[in-house]
């Protein structure tokens, strides 16, 4: 059988996680590419926003809350929006919250993200555990404790 060779094995050492995020194009609000080597050994909530989402925002307080109380079980939060630098850079600077905002040059269809606020979460291994749609209590008791043991 003949056929080209397209690297695919390269493309199956890549974990679920890094797959997702290479589809996404990553920059910081620097507008400086994202190397997402930073993230490797870590665990992971990917979380999918908009400044306009208001689900997305009130989210938000939890999400900081519980990435202070999961400082010691290794794990990154990371917000992706795939509206223009501007905007996120400005929601951010307003809001003041302690999280890592970083925006997408695909869209968030194009990684199949549908509906906001959509949130991943891979274990160190890259690979996703769970995919929750819609808004979340992060930091209550019944998260943290199931987060904790991932």
């Amino acid at each position: 059988m003949l056929g080209c060779n397209s690297n695919a094995s390269n493309k199956s050492s890549l974990s679920e996680m890094e797959s997702l995020l290479l589809k996404s194009s990553l920059v910081d609000l620097n507008n400086r590419k994202v190397d997402i080597k930073f993230l490797k050994g870590n665990k992971v909530i990917l979380n999918y926003w908009a400044t306009w989402c208001q689900p997305c925002i009130k989210e938000m307080p939890s999400l900081v809350e519980a990435q202070k109380k999961l400082k010691n079980y290794n794990y990154q939060v990371i917000l992706i929006s795939d509206e223009n630098l501007e905007k996120i850079s400005i929601f951010q600077s307003k809001s003041k919250y302690d999280l890592n905002f970083i925006k997408s040059i695909k869209s968030n269809e194009l990684v199949g993200v549908y509906s906001l606020p959509t949130t991943h979460i891979f274990n160190e291994k890259g690979n996703k555990i769970e995919t929750i749609v819609g808004t979340v209590d992060w930091d209550s008791d019944k998260m943290i404790n199931k987060l904790k043991l991932l």
